[in-house]
């Protein structure tokens, strides 16, 4: 297998500072505890997959995966076994599902979504796509609608997929976005108006009308329900931070809005029927000039380097310069103005991105808000716990970056039944949304865990010294160095999180690490300990073994004590380490994944509300060399159904340093099985599923994405030809890729997976 790559394939030069070494605090993962369960002492010397079906004719293949929280009525037992035959792993351009199952592309970039737009042409002549699918489809829900166009939670044949674009393939070290420019797009500064107008709205969020004809979905162009939100879209800021003077720009001098939102990645649906949407990596796309840490002179510098924006560097598209006019200036967060509060420049601009959204599919008149007080950091998804009358409620949420942290909101409000259903969805997301307390997980040793409050009134946190707190709402904006200052565990790239729907056990996706170390050279590496227990390192198709690391990440799991949400005091394990088939039992292989188990980087997680499957999806870079991200289906058990191991490592003065950790049960062939291998240089991400259980919805994610501006011309250069390949939309075999929206269904009508 493998070389390491801690980052998705789609993170470019550009975007990687978003997502790593942003963490030089000197938490030392576990070293507070390290004494209690790692210790030094003398060193003691002494496949293949099954059958699957993978179709290329017309808009069916033989395919599935994306989010948490779905509604319906009262859900049928859970699966307690898997019924289908694993998928083999693969590298052809194809989307390969189990014999039985059917996948069918219902809705790809540029596809319309107004009567007036017309059809793509897939060949970068396209533009307006305020009107049309964005760009890496991510996180996806499923809201259905009654026959009267109304709210309806137990519909299967008609509903809302609200889905969140990401971003947009780029090549590595260049601005444009090629695939949607004719000529691949201009790669140097300024780059044209047009070129940026048509980049930009490709990322946010997409609301779109599907319904189910005899055995065929298909998405509905005209419906006076399907619309975008973009990085222009007005939205609200809500909680703590509205009217703060972190958040005043030019665009908002009393710092109650925030103009778009951008880099959605992972998503979540309230009790009370709404969407969430997480900003993930949106440092990246601004840029301040050389010498704007000495221009501002404030402790503003440590907030933007510790959120990875460094003065001098480029912006991810260049979108600064298009000129002088509000949409291309608010890219420039460096301080220009006079003023004392930054409201006649863009300096706090990027002091409003780095939340959740959250949005009515249902009402497009209702105010799309920010909520604050979940903290800013590079979010996924949002996981709501078990709503129970009377208590609290909980979002739990991850922070994708190397080293980054885990994190839960505990609403002041305690949940009320008659909220569930409220005649103002936006409203009740205020009320539960914008007061409670944001915690932080401290992991230890012996497999217990305790969640630390930020707030203003904690020691620790008003005393930092490196960076000095004004109030609550900045700890807040400043999340990660207040988590800093508690000493909060850091973790191999926290990603999608899901809450289990009968135990309500909380699962995150530790995606990979390639800082996380036996020895520990830089700052911005970490030591092994017990939640992240491995170090080892690989080759890639065949090559010699590069620098250990975290190669394939993990899923761990949480069980709040006595089952409280809203307590401090929890449990863990290890549910599935990624690795390959025949890796090393001691050290990698943990889980003991066979040839039809093994993955990879797990990225997206999602828990089918109706049969009790956890769905696994892969965003992988060193698995790549023998297959294509896939999706898996797991029969998961509950903290503590494992074993202890511990990994014994050598270090440079010939002692052993040994790790315990704690592994779930190991899965049967029954319980964990290879679902969905995706097409070429893909992501599988974003999950959802019909209220009966019987179609399931899976993004596939800039398949193709391998390419520069100057080879876009000739489509003998692309790695991918997906979806056109496929029979879907314009350009057939030598089409542009696309990333796209599957729905899957079990040919004899049955529940996915059964």
């Amino acid at each position: 297998m493998n070389r390491l790559v801690d980052l998705p394939k789609r993170a470019l030069d550009l975007l990687r500072r978003d997502e790593e070494d942003c963490n030089t605090s000197a938490n030392p993962s576990f070293m507070d505890v390290l004494d209690a369960r790692l210790s030094r002492r003398s060193i003691l010397r002494g496949g293949v997959g099954s059958a699957a079906t993978a179709l290329l004719g017309g808009f069916s293949m033989a395919a599935c995966g994306g989010s948490d929280d779905d509604k319906g009525s009262e859900a049928p037992a859970p699966l307690t076994t898997l019924g289908f035959t694993a998928v083999a792993k693969a590298v052809a351009d194809v989307v390969s599902v189990p014999t039985g199952y059917t996948a069918s592309i219902i809705y790809a970039l540029g596809d319309p979504i107004t009567a007036a737009a017309t059809a793509f042409k897939n060949d970068g002549s396209d533009a307006d796509f305020d009107n049309r699918a964005g760009d890496h489809h991510d996180g996806m829900e499923y809201f259905g609608l009654s026959s009267a166009g109304q709210r309806d939670d137990d519909s299967s044949v008609r509903g809302l997929l609200v889905m969140n674009h990401e971003a947009t393939s780029q090549g590595s070290g260049e601005l444009a976005s090629a695939f949607v420019h004719a000529n691949g797009g201009t790669n140097t500064l300024p780059r044209p108006a047009a070129e940026i107008d048509r980049e930009i709205p490709l990322h946010g969020i997409s609301v779109v009308e599907v319904a189910k004809t005899g055995t065929q979905w298909a998405y509905a162009q005209g419906s006076a329900f399907n619309r975008r939100v973009t990085p222009l879209t007005p939205l609200e800021l809500s909680g703590p931070l509205r009217g703060n003077a972190l958040a005043k720009t030019k665009y908002s001098t009393a710092g109650t809005q925030a103009r778009g939102t951008i880099n959605n990645c992972g998503t979540g649906v309230s009790p009370w029927g709404t969407y969430l949407s997480g900003e993930e990596n949106w440092a990246g796309y601004f840029t301040r000039a050389a010498g704007d840490d000495v221009a501002r002179g404030d402790r503003s510098v440590v907030s933007l380097k510790r959120y990875g924006n460094n003065q001098g560097a480029a912006s991810r598209h260049g979108w600064e310069s298009g000129g002088a006019a509000d949409q291309y200036a608010r890219w420039n967060i460096a301080k220009t103005g006079a003023s004392a509060d930054g409201s006649d420049d863009y300096r706090n601009e990027l002091n409003t991105f780095g939340y959740i959204v959250e949005l009515d599919p249902y009402d497009k008149t209702k105010s799309i808000k920010k909520r604050t007080a979940l903290g800013r950091f590079a979010h996924e998804s949002a996981a709501f716990s078990k709503a129970v009358a009377g208590k609290p409620l909980a979002v739990y949420m991850g922070d994708d970056s190397r080293g980054e942290y885990i994190y839960k909101f505990v609403s002041a409000a305690n949940w009320a039944a008659a909220d569930a259903k409220p005649a103002d969805r936006i409203a009740t997301g205020d009320k539960y949304l914008d007061a409670g307390k944001l915690y932080v997980a401290k992991f230890a040793a012996d497999g217990s865990g305790q969640w630390i409050e930020l707030n203003i009134a904690n020691a620790a946190i008003a005393g930092y010294a490196t960076y000095a707190f004004a109030d609550q709402a900045d700890v807040l904006v400043n999340a990660r160095l207040a988590a800093d200052a508690v000493g909060a565990t850091k973790m191999d790239r926290p990603e999608w999180c899901a809450v289990h729907p009968v135990t309500g056990e909380i699962y995150y996706t530790l995606t990979n690490n390639s800082n996380r170390k036996v020895e520990p050279a830089s700052a911005s590496q970490v030591a092994v300990d017990a939640a992240n227990p491995r170090s080892y390192s690989d080759s890639y198709a065949g090559a010699a073994a590069g620098s250990a690391g975290n190669i394939n990440g993990h899923i761990i799991r949480i069980a709040e004590t006595n089952g409280d949400a809203a307590g401090t005091a929890f449990s863990w394990d290890v549910y599935l380490f990624g690795a390959q088939s025949d890796a090393d039992a001691t050290k990698i292989n943990l889980s003991s994944l066979t040839a039809d188990q093994d993955f990879s980087s797990p990225d997206g997680l999602w828990f089918s509300q109706n049969t009790g499957l956890c769905w696994i999806q892969t965003d992988d870079g060193s698995y790549t060399d023998v297959t294509n991200c896939m999706m898996l289906a797991g029969v998961p058990g509950k903290v503590g159904d494992g074993t202890e191991a511990t990994l014994n490592y050598t270090l440079a003065d010939t002692t052993t340093l040994a790790v315990k950790t704690y592994v779930g049960k190991k899965p049967a062939a029954d319980t964990l099985k290879r679902f969905l291998v995706g097409p070429k240089d893909c992501e599988l991400t974003g999950c959802t599923e019909t209220p009966d259980g019987k179609t399931l919805f899976v993004n596939i994610q800039h398949p193709g994405e391998a390419i520069t501006s100057a080879k876009v011309a000739d489509p003998a250069n692309y790695s991918s030809h997906w979806p056109g390949n496929a029979g879907y939309g314009a350009g057939g075999a030598t089409a542009r890729p696309r990333s796209s929206t599957l729905a899957i269904t079990k040919n004899d009508g049955g529940r996915i997976g059964s």
